[in-house]
């Protein structure tokens, strides 16, 4: 028997139904427009937001035109964080004009107050630098932490994860530190002139000081020129104000949309992006193209005229940015509900080239997909290895769920992570619909091939 012991009549079949999906998706794919829907006419959508509330109603309406078996909205308490007013920052170096700075609040960051705060600047390159500083060094003073990406990692999520703690707990150290302000540089491989915000935390601290991220091009200046002033004996200064604060908690929505199986209809494979983004940009790659992507799968799996056996079910999370409220709200329901989840395949890394799949299944159950290969590298998806799912899914793996995640070429995503160049214009309109075709078609095989306990 040919292929790993498949009948030829099973192969030929798969290959049929997955060459349709893709032709569909190449030649009339609907992710594409979809994700301008979302970017343009709801925008960027922090949890919370008029934003979020637009997304909501736009993609549950959309679901509802798909012929699924049931649409619904899931409520979810969500926080609500405000930027308010554009920050306003500049070093003074005491020998020329003042140095604008390029930057924004971390999300979940205390304001400055409307006036603001100043302090000469302490520059550290890690965390560890700053924990093992003397406080008298650091009281009184603004932490600049200056980590640039290590470009030496292929995979881009590399760069990230191994700077991801300055902005994350930069804030809460400083703070423990007698600093009155924090500058973070931002998380991206490139050199320009765009902040990239994200989430921080202050964790238990009684102290809170306002946290923001510059530009790596001034990121770069600000480190040439402390050290240009350090030879002369000058301490520059730094001033900034934020607006930023804290609502009470408010009312949002998970939207479902459930396609019922054949043989197994309460045995679910739930497939899904996060609905939110940060308040810049429009979250295109982050992550409105892995909603495009979750709700196109299944409108081509509809198209192509294929009869599920296990049910299907596409989430869009709220609140994975900055609580992953919605993630959690779905993973206590679903456990609750006594319905099996089966698999969870998440899109959470951008609308470029699908190029893996990564699961968190057993070494034994990811060598056995292996086989899946051929139908799937004639599409650009060269492997399915062992590998992080995504956050929102990741909630359902004490209940035994298969986590799944799409991973397409990683190379431009921080790019466009988290800053105001993460627009619908960023997104190449065949890498995006590939993508979606991509988890139609695995999908398709994991309810075909199985075996799925």
């Amino acid at each position: 028997m040919p292929n790993g012991g498949e009948r030829i009549g099973e192969v030929d079949a798969n290959a049929k139904l997955i060459r349709q999906v893709f032709d569909s998706a190449l030649v009339s794919g609907r992710a594409y427009p979809l994700l301008r829907d979302l970017c343009k006419k709801a925008g960027h959508r922090l949890s919370g937001s008029e934003g979020a509330a637009r997304a909501v109603l736009l993609m549950r309406d959309y679901l509802q035109g798909l012929g699924l078996d049931c649409v619904w909205l899931q409520p979810v308490m969500v926080p609500r964080w405000v930027r308010g007013a554009a920050e306003q920052g500049q070093i003074l170096t005491g020998d020329g004009e003042p140095y604008r700075l390029r930057m924004l609040a971390l999300g979940g960051s205390v304001g400055t107050g409307p006036g603001g705060i100043r302090g000469e600047i302490i520059e550290f390159g890690t965390l560890k630098e700053l924990e093992e500083a003397d406080s008298l060094q650091v009281t009184g003073r603004v932490v600049f932490l200056n980590k640039p990406f290590d470009q030496r990692f292929v995979s881009a999520f590399g760069s990230y994860g191994g700077c991801i703690d300055i902005r994350f707990d930069g804030a809460r150290l400083a703070a423990a530190k007698g600093a009155v302000g924090v500058l973070i540089r931002s998380l991206t491989h490139t050199l320009d002139t765009f902040p990239h915000t994200g989430s921080m935390q202050y964790g238990n601290a009684s102290v809170k000081i306002p946290a923001a991220a510059v530009s790596t091009v001034d990121a770069e200046w600000i480190s040439k020129t402390l050290l240009r002033l350090k030879k002369l004996g000058k301490r520059p200064k730094v001033e900034f104000t934020t607006s930023c604060f804290q609502l009470p908690d408010t009312l949002s929505y998970n939207v479902i949309g459930d396609w019922y199986g054949s043989d197994r209809p309460r045995a679910w494979m739930v497939v899904g992006g996060h609905l939110d983004s940060w308040d810049v940009g429009e979250g295109a790659h982050d992550d409105g193209a892995g909603c495009a992507h979750s709700v196109e799968a299944l409108r081509l799996l509809k198209v192509v005229d294929y009869k599920p056996k296990r049910s299907m079910r596409v989430v869009l999370f709220m609140n994975e940015e900055n609580g992953t409220r919605g993630a959690t709200e779905y993973a206590r329901w679903s456990a609750a509900s006594g319905e099996k989840q089966l698999i969870g395949l998440e899109s959470d890394r951008g609308g470029f080239a699908p190029r893996e799949f990564s699961s968190e299944a057993t070494a034994e159950r990811i060598q056995g997909l292996q086989p899946w290969l051929k139908w799937l590298e004639p599409y650009g998806v060269y492997a399915i290895r062992k590998g992080g799912s995504g956050v929102d899914v990741g909630f359902l793996r004490p209940q035994g769920t298969e986590l799944y995640g799409l991973v397409p070429e990683s190379q431009r995503y921080f790019d466009y992570h988290h800053a105001a160049t993460d627009v619908f214009e960023s997104v190449n309109r065949r890498e995006l619909e590939l993508g979606a075709a991509s988890m139609a078609a695995l999908l398709y095989l994991l309810d075909q091939e199985g075996p799925v306990k």
